[in-house]
């Protein structure tokens, strides 16, 4: 496990391939996600601050919740709820519904909605800093797009809705791949999940968890789509 501090009160866990983060304000902190294999995230924020810690999770994949049963509750978009307790999980969700602000005191946080990685991916616009959380839509590394739950469709909607809320934000931090990018990648995934939906490029077929695939490697990032 690395720890970085990214900018004034703001800190990286990176568990080499998904990392999570911890923004503290002046009353309280967050943690955005807790890990895949860590168990002890709400631990390793407390090194760090004092403050009453709230976990907000940007999704329900495994990779995302790692640390979540450390938490009596946490922060969750509602159509997200079927990903995350119908893996056995519990704990009680707060709702974080696009356009709510979560304030940590002097220190907001936007909720924005982001669907099509998963039906209740959400994002985390850091007001006052001009930095973005985007969980996994965001990205030059590997993008799942495959399975009931993710479509391309919505997926291209969000980046739309992202790329028009540019110039609320300088920067970009994803939970994969390089990081921070810079919000010209919105535009780039956009015109290249437009091409994978025209059927403009051919993809390379492989597995997945088990799971039948074929791969679209763009350049830009690499989406893992249904056959």
């Amino acid at each position: 496990m690395q720890t970085n501090k990214l900018y004034e009160n703001t800190w990286e866990f990176n568990e080499g391939g998904v990392r999570f983060f911890l923004l503290a304000g002046a009353e309280k902190a967050a943690l955005i996600d807790s890990g895949m294999s860590t168990k002890n995230a709400k631990q390793l924020a407390e090194e760090i601050t004092n403050l009453p810690l709230i976990l907000i999770n940007t999704h329900a994949d495994v990779d995302h919740i790692g640390s979540n049963a450390q938490f009596d509750s946490f922060y969750m978009n509602p159509s997200e709820c079927s990903n995350y307790y119908h893996s056995g999980r519990c704990g009680a969700f707060l709702p974080a519904r696009d356009g709510d602000v979560i304030d940590l005191g002097g220190r907001p946080l936007k909720v924005i909605e982001t669907p099509g990685h998963t039906p209740g991916s959400i994002a985390l616009l850091d007001v006052l800093n001009r930095r973005i959380f985007t969980g996994d839509p965001i990205q030059d590394g590997r993008i799942f797009m495959f399975g009931v739950q993710r479509e391309m469709h919505a997926y291209i909607s969000s980046l739309e809705r992202l790329e028009k809320m540019a110039s609320e934000f300088d920067l970009i931090y994803p939970s994969h791949g390089s990081c921070p990018v810079l919000p010209d990648m919105i535009s780039k995934l956009k015109a290249d999940a437009e091409k994978i939906l025209r059927k403009e490029v051919s993809g390379t077929p492989g597995e997945v968890f088990g799971q039948k695939i074929v791969s679209y490697d763009m350049g830009d990032a690499v989406f893992l789509c249904d056959q």
